[in-house]
C-alpha cells in the first residue's frame, strides 16, 4: 500500500502556473487509504511534515496532517479547495513517532489519517495548541535556600516540599508539583513562612523543568536473589540502542524488581521510561508502586482519564517533564521528549491487540518504536506468546529468564479433578468445596476463576428445551440478576426475561449454567460468615470500584474471591493460598488455532496468584479430560515445554508464527454481498498471486453480530513481503469497486482472534 499514493505527479498538459502552485498532500480523517490536494496560502511553503492543519472536507471542516508538499497534482486548478488554517509552527510528533505512524498505517493496511486520528488524544485532534499556556510555577526563596532541614522537622510534609524544590532551583511547575505528590498546602505553608514563592515563567523557553536524576529514590531498592542479579546485571552492562530482551520468570520470580531497577539507572541517565500494562485494573496498582520507589514524575494514561487528563499527560511526556508513563495499550504512541527505554509487561496478553478500527498490536508497535528510536525494549512475562518464543529461538530476541519465586515462596501443587460421573452444585465438586472450607478456616482466601460474568449463560424452558436467544445474534443473551435483565454480550443488546415460553407457554423457564454472579451468590450462601467479593466488568463499572475491591481484599482475613480474567493478570493477593478453576475443557477444544495457546497461558497465570507469599498454595482444576495431553505436559514439565510442542505443531501446519496470516472480514445486512465480495477476492487471488493461500470464504464463527452477516477470507503466505503486496493490490481494488461499497470490509494484519 502506498500512504501517500494519490498526487505524486502531474498530469501532461497541465500549465506551469499549476505546477508552480504551493500544494499540500494531507492526510485526514477518513477511511480513504491515500492523501488529499489542497492549495496552502499564499507565501506558505517548506512547512514540516506532521504539522496539523484545518481544511474544507465535504461540508464539514476537518483537522488534518501535512504528509508532504508537492509542486504537482492531479488535480485541476479550478477544483482544488484550500487550507483554512495553519495550526502549528512545530511537527506534533517528533521525526520518530512520524516514521512509526507511516510504518504503522501502511503495516496494518489502515488509512493514514485514521491512523495519525487514533495516535493523538481527542482535544489534540480537536485542535488544541501542542504546549500547554504558562502556568505558576513555585521556587525557594533566599530564605528558604538557607534554611537547614531541621528547622522544619515536625513537619514531614512542608520538609518534602522543601527538599525537592531545593535540588530544584529553577523552579518546578505546578502540574509537575503535583505529579511529584508536592501537597498544595504544604507550598502555601511555605509561602506564607517567607520560604518559598509562586512566580510566572517569562516564557517557554524558560519554564521550568525537572532534573530527576538528582532526587535519587523514594524508597529503597529491594535486595536481588541470585537469579535476578543476573537479570539485572545483564540490562544494565548492555551497550546502548536497540536490544529487545524477554524477560521471562514464572508468577512470584520478581520481575517488577528487575523492571524497577533498571529503570532507576535510566533515570539517572535523564531519560524517560514508558511501561505498557494490559489491562486498566492494572493501572492503579502499578502507578502506586512506581510513585513510591521513584522521586519523579510517574503519570498514567488509560481509558479511565478525561479527554483533558489525556491531554495533560500527553504534553508533559512529549516536553520531557513526566519521567515515567504508564499506560495501556495506546500509551504506545505517547511522545517522549528523551526516550530511554520500553517496557511491556505481560507481553503475551491479548488485550494489547486493538481488536477494532485501527488494527494494531500495541506489543509489535512498541518494538518497531523502539528501533526508530534505537533504545531497549523489555518484553517482561510467565508465559511468552509463542511468537516471542520463536524470536528467541531465531536470535533476534534474548532471553532471561527467573525459575524462582521471589522471598523463597514455592509454586503451588496443581491438581486436576476429573468431573466424569460428579456431581456438581453450582459449577463445584465436592473436593472443591471441601478444599475451600479447609483454606477459608485457616483464615487463607481463595480465588475462583470462572472467565464467564452474568448470572447464567442460557435461559431455558425446562418444559420444551426453547433457548433465549438474541434477536440480532448468533448468540445466547446473558442472564443478569442486578438488574434482571437478558443482556447479550456480543452486540450490547438488553431486554427483560420473559414470563412464558415463546413456543409452549411453560412458565417454567430456568438458568441454565453459571456465570460470576450466580457463583458470588451461592458462595455468600454456603460461607455465610465469609465475605465473597466478585470482581468482574459488571460489579467494577462505576468509578473507583475497582480499587475499593482491591483494598478490601487487601486484608489479611479470609475471604473467597469469585471472578473473571481480570483477577489474572499480575495482582499480588499474599493470603491466596487456594486458587479454583470450575471449567478449562472449552479451550481443549476450541476452533481458533491459538486456542491451546490462550488456554495454557491462562492456566499458568491463574495458578500463580495462589501461594505468593510465605503460604503454600494449591490449585485445583475441574476437568472432564484429565488425561489430554496439554494439561499432562503443562503441570509435568511447565509452560515452556508446552509451548515447544505447540511451536512444533505450528510449524507442520504451517501456522503463525511459521508463517504470515491476514483476516479479511466483511459484513452487511444481506447475507450473500459479503460472501460475494470475497468469492471475487478469493478467485482473484488464486489466479494472480500464487504464493498467497486463500482459505474460504466462510462464515464467521459468529456468522450474524449485531444484525449484520459476517464472512471471513483468511489469507497465508510462508514470507510476509508477499502478502502485504497482494494486500495493496486488494486494497486498491476494493476502494475502486462499486460491489465492495455495498458492504462494510477490514482487514485484520496478524489477527489474534478469528471471531
Amino acid at each position: 500500500m502506498q500512504v501517500l499514493g494519490r498526487g505524486a505527479s502531474c498530469k501532461l498538459g497541465q500549465s506551469a502556473s499549476l505546477r508552480a502552485m504551493p500544494i499540500a498532500h494531507l492526510a485526514l480523517p477518513s477511511p480513504l487509504r491515500h492523501g488529499f490536494d489542497y492549495r496552502l496560502p499564499a507565501g506558505v511553503h517548506e512547512l514540516p511534515p506532521g504539522v496539523r492543519v484545518r481544511a474544507p472536507f465535504g461540508r464539514r471542516e476537518v483537522i488534518g496532517w501535512l504528509l508532504h508538499e508537492a509542486a504537482e497534482s492531479d488535480v485541476p486548478a479550478a477544483k482544488m479547495r484550500a487550507v483554512l488554517e495553519i495550526i502549528d509552527s512545530e511537527p506534533a510528533l517528533n521525526a520518530e513517532l512520524w516514521q512509526l505512524a507511516l510504518w504503522a498505517a501502511r503495516y496494518y493496511q489502515h488509512p493514514i489519517g485514521d491512523a495519525l486520528t487514533q495516535m493523538v488524544p481527542a482535544l489534540i485532534r480537536q485542535g488544541e495548541p501542542l504546549r500547554a499556556t504558562l502556568e505558576s510555577c513555585w521556587r525557594l526563596t533566599a530564605r528558604g535556600l538557607a534554611l537547614s532541614e531541621d528547622g522544619l522537622s515536625r513537619a514531614p510534609k512542608q520538609l518534602a516540599a522543601l527538599q525537592l524544590l531545593s535540588a530544584h532551583p529553577q523552579g518546578l511547575s505546578e502540574t509537575t508539583c503535583r505529579a511529584l505528590q508536592i501537597a498544595r498546602e504544604a507550598l502555601k505553608a511555605l509561602s506564607e513562612k517567607g520560604l518559598a514563592e509562586c512566580f510566572q515563567p517569562e516564557h517557554a523557553a524558560k519554564a521550568p523543568t525537572p532534573a530527576w536524576p538528582a532526587l535519587g529514590l523514594a524508597q529503597a531498592e529491594l535486595r536481588l536473589n541470585a537469579e535476578q542479579a543476573v537479570a539485572f546485571d545483564a540490562l544494565r552492562k548492555a551497550e546502548d540502542g536497540f536490544r529487545v530482551w524477554l524477560l521471562q520468570g514464572v508468577t512470584g520470580s520478581g520481575k517488577t524488581e528487575v523492571y524497577l531497577q533498571h529503570i532507576a539507572q535510566v533515570l539517572r541517565s535523564g531519560r524517560q521510561v514508558l511501561v505498557l500494562v494490559p489491562e486498566i485494573g492494572l493501572t492503579p496498582q502499578t502507578v502506586a508502586r512506581f510513585q513510591a520507589r521513584f522521586r519523579c514524575p510517574v503519570l498514567a494514561l488509560h481509558s479511565g482519564l478525561s479527554d483533558r487528563e489525556r491531554m495533560q499527560v500527553w504534553r508533559q511526556a512529549r516536553e520531557g517533564l513526566a519521567g515515567i508513563i504508564i499506560g495501556t495499550r495506546s500509551a504506545v504512541f505517547t511522545p517522549l521528549a528523551r526516550p530511554g527505554l520500553i517496557v511491556i509487561d505481560e507481553e503475551h496478553d491479548l488485550s494489547f491487540k486493538q481488536q477494532e478500527g485501527f488494527r494494531y498490536h500495541g506489543r509489535d508497535v512498541a518494538i518497531r518504536r523502539a528501533q526508530l528510536e534505537n533504545i531497549p525494549i523489555v518484553l517482561g512475562s510467565a508465559t511468552p506468546s509463542l511468537e516471542t518464543l520463536a524470536n528467541v529461538h531465531a536470535g533476534r530476541y534474548q532471553r532471561l529468564e527467573l525459575k524462582l519465586r521471589a522471598g523463597g515462596a514455592k509454586a503451588p501443587l496443581v491438581r486436576c479433578v476429573d468431573l466424569r460421573g460428579q456431581i456438581l452444585t453450582d459449577g463445584l465438586c465436592t473436593a472443591a468445596r471441601e478444599a475451600m472450607t479447609e483454606t477459608l478456616a485457616r483464615g487463607e482466601q481463595v480465588l475462583v476463576f470462572l472467565n464467564r460474568r452474568g448470572f447464567a449463560p442460557v435461559m431455558l424452558c425446562h418444559a420444551c428445551g426453547w433457548q433465549a436467544g438474541c434477536d440480532r445474534c448468533d448468540a445466547k443473551p446473558t442472564l443478569h440478576r442486578a438488574p434482571m435483565r437478558l443482556q447479550c454480550h456480543h452486540c450490547g443488546s438488553e431486554r427483560p426475561p420473559p414470563m412464558h415460553c415463546p413456543d409452549c407457554g411453560s412458565s417454567d423457564l430456568r438458568p441454565a449454567g453459571v456465570g460470576t454472579e450466580r457463583l458470588a451468590d451461592a458462595l455468600s450462601q454456603h460461607f455465610a460468615n465469609t465475605p465473597v467479593y466478585r470482581v468482574d466488568r459488571d460489579s467494577t463499572r462505576r468509578k473507583g470500584s475497582f480499587d475499593v475491591l482491591m483494598n478490601a481484599i487487601a486484608k489479611p482475613e479470609a475471604a473467597v474471591l469469585v471472578g473473571t480474567q481480570m483477577l489474572a493478570k499480575g495482582h499480588h493477593f499474599p493470603n491466596v493460598t487456594l486458587v479454583v478453576i470450575p471449567n478449562c475443557d472449552g479451550g481443549l477444544f476450541s476452533a481458533d488455532f491459538r486456542g491451546p495457546e490462550r488456554l495454557a497461558q491462562q492456566l499458568v497465570q491463574v495458578s500463580g496468584r495462589a501461594g505468593r507469599a510465605e503460604k503454600p498454595g494449591r490449585v485445583l482444576i475441574q476437568t472432564h479430560q484429565p488425561d489430554h495431553p496439554l494439561l499432562q505436559q503443562l503441570f509435568s514439565q511447565g509452560y515452556d515445554a508446552c509451548a515447544q510442542t505447540l511451536l512444533n505443531e505450528r510449524q507442520l501446519m504451517g501456522l503463525p508464527p511459521a508463517a504470515s496470516m491476514a483476516l479479511l472480514r466483511a459484513e452487511a445486512p444481506q447475507d450473500s454481498a459479503p460472501q460475494e465480495l470475497l468469492s471475487d477476492v478469493a478467485h482473484w487471488l488464486r489466479e494472480d498471486e500464487p504464493l498467497v493461500q486463500a482459505w474460504g470464504p466462510m462464515p464467521a464463527p459468529m456468522a450474524r453480530k449485531a444484525g449484520m452477516h459476517r464472512w471471513h477470507l483468511l489469507l497465508k503466505t510462508t514470507e510476509r513481503k508477499p502478502l502485504h503486496l497482494a494486500l495493496s493490490r486488494v486494497v486498491a481494488w476494493l476502494e475502486a469497486s462499486p460491489e465492495a461499497r455495498r458492504v462494510r470490509w477490514s482487514i485484520d494484519i496478524d489477527p489474534q482472534e478469528l471471531s
